[in-house]
């Protein structure tokens, strides 16, 4: 499978197996965030699942989908390694450890920590990872404001946002699949529209 495909194929999933089910917990209270976890061999779904924070605050959309991965009967469920993770938003701080405890090698994320701050008014996973794990640095007291915020590259996984797979590709590619994108942040829009409405009535901690 090509690039392209493999993108493509990426926004599949979280158009048609991770947002159905993100519209359902977002009506009970829930975050916008989803997750997939695929096999690598073929891209079938093995699980896909989003924010269950009313039932639990550390049922974020990848610690749910993983949740539920390590539910399955072994025989069902291949290995962490031979498996693509999927997120609509770049895992936090707690989700970032959940995928590297849980042997994932890789994900793929459409939203940047960025976007879940300014478009989607969740700024916590970029106050946690400032606050609880940038050191400061000894020689100026401070941490420097373009230190990224984790490493994407590293001896656990590597992970790569799909915009960045999609400025690789060549013109007719890009403006394809960047037309699937927006009408992808169109219908994340209307879902944080509905949880930005309702938030803190669940009793979520960081609502």
């Amino acid at each position: 499978m090509d690039k392209a495909d493999f993108v493509s194929r990426l926004l599949d999933v979280i158009e048609h197996d991770i947002i159905p089910i993100t519209a359902r917990g977002v009506a009970a209270g829930n975050k916008l965030f989803g997750a997939a976890i695929l096999r690598k061999s073929d891209l079938s779904v093995v699980v896909a699942e989003t924010n269950n924070e009313t039932e639990n605050p550390l049922w974020h959309g990848e610690m749910h989908a993983i949740k539920r991965f390590f539910e399955l009967p072994a025989d069902q469920r291949p290995l962490s390694k031979d498996c693509v993770f999927v997120t609509s938003h770049e895992p936090c701080s707690l989700c970032l450890s959940g995928i590297t405890w849980s042997g994932f090698d890789n994900f793929y994320y459409l939203f940047s920590y960025e976007d879940s701050r300014d478009s989607f008014g969740i700024p916590y996973d970029i106050q946690i990872l400032q606050q609880v794990y940038a050191v400061p640095d000894p020689d100026r007291a401070a941490v420097s404001p373009e230190r990224p915020l984790y490493n994407r590259d590293n001896a656990f996984f590597r992970s790569r946002s799909v915009d960045e797979l999609i400025a690789g590709l060549d013109r007719a590619h890009r403006e394809t699949l960047l037309a699937r994108v927006d009408d992808l942040r169109a219908a994340y829009a209307d879902l944080s529209a509905i949880y930005q409405r309702d938030k803190g009535r669940k009793g979520i901690p960081l609502a």
